[in-house]
């Protein structure tokens, strides 16, 4: 379901669609991925250019991403056999918004950082 415009404020319903996929989109490391993946990238490769990230987590992630429609994982006929993840023309039209959104967190990190310290400064002595 769309917000509801009713209100003077958009509310949005338990069920609305647009939840579950920002959840299942959005999380860091699923950006992180999405990020990588200019070009069909191995599974190995992809973790080493995630710092910080499990398998696990990067296994649970291209899952998400693959039900999703974002991504799409190929099987390499090699020995031994590997595997390949490359953006769908869906994920690809996630780009625009995503880089948008990356250059706005790079654009204004030192401010947020700054309004954080402040932030904390005051609310330490509560």
């Amino acid at each position: 379901m769309a917000p509801n415009t009713v209100h003077s404020e958009p509310r949005f319903s338990v069920d609305c669609p647009s939840r579950p996929i920002l959840d299942q989109v959005a999380d860091k490391w699923s950006m992180m991925v999405l990020a990588v993946l200019e070009q069909p990238t191995r599974f190995n490769e992809i973790k080493r250019q995630l710092e910080g990230v499990t398998q696990r987590v990067l296994t649970q992630t291209l899952r998400r991403l693959e039900r999703n429609g974002m991504i799409r994982r190929r099987v390499l006929e090699t020995s031994p056999v590997g595997v390949e993840y490359s953006l769908t023309p869906l994920g690809e039209s996630f780009r625009e918004p995503f880089t948008r959104l990356y250059d706005w967190t790079v654009e204004h990190s030192a401010e947020i950082e700054q309004v954080q310290r402040a932030y904390d400064a005051r609310t330490a002595s509560r």
